[in-house]
């Protein structure tokens, strides 16, 4: 399983924020651009809240089994595995969606002096920090999970077998 790139992270939330804009601007000449919902900000918080308690129980289950203390309940590999697929799942929608309120957010900057868009203006300000949260949650999970280097084959690449 790759890591996530930021670089592509960014990549995302640069284009869906900038066709997000343009598509807000259109939207707005034609007719009535719809509303930012309460929820979005909300939502995403509540994505992050789940992968970084996930991080935080996996991480302590795994300092647990390190330690060998009696009683420590294992990890098991496929759960770990589905939590790090969760994870970068989640980070590349956040990334999609905050993206998407940030470029919504920015074209509403300009209508500032009406009261309902001052307050989507603020709702898409939020998403977009929640979904920063859950890009950072996301990437502690997966650092959280991430396998330790195998030293033996980075050192005996090179060896010949023992006769």
């Amino acid at each position: 399983m790759r890591e996530l790139r930021i670089r592509v992270l960014v990549g995302v939330f640069v284009v869906a924020g900038v066709l997000s804009w343009a598509g807000a601007r259109l939207w707005n000449s034609v007719g009535t651009l719809p509303s930012v919902p309460l929820a979005a900000p909300i939502v995403l918080a509540l994505i992050a809240v789940v992968l970084l308690s996930t991080a935080l129980s996996l991480r302590a289950r795994f300092k647990a089994q390190r330690e060998r203390r009696p009683g420590a309940k294992g990890v098991d590999p496929l759960m770990a595995a589905r939590a790090v697929v969760f994870g970068q799942a989640s980070a590349l929608v956040a990334a999609l969606v905050a993206g998407m309120y940030g470029g919504t957010g920015v074209f509403l900057l300009e209508l500032l002096d009406i009261p309902t868009r001052r307050d989507q203006a603020i709702y898409a300000g939020f998403s977009v920090l929640a979904g920063v949260g859950v890009i950072a949650a996301a990437l502690f999970l997966e650092r959280v999970c991430r396998l330790p280097e195998d030293d033996d084959q980075n050192n005996h690449a090179g060896a010949e077998p023992a006769a």
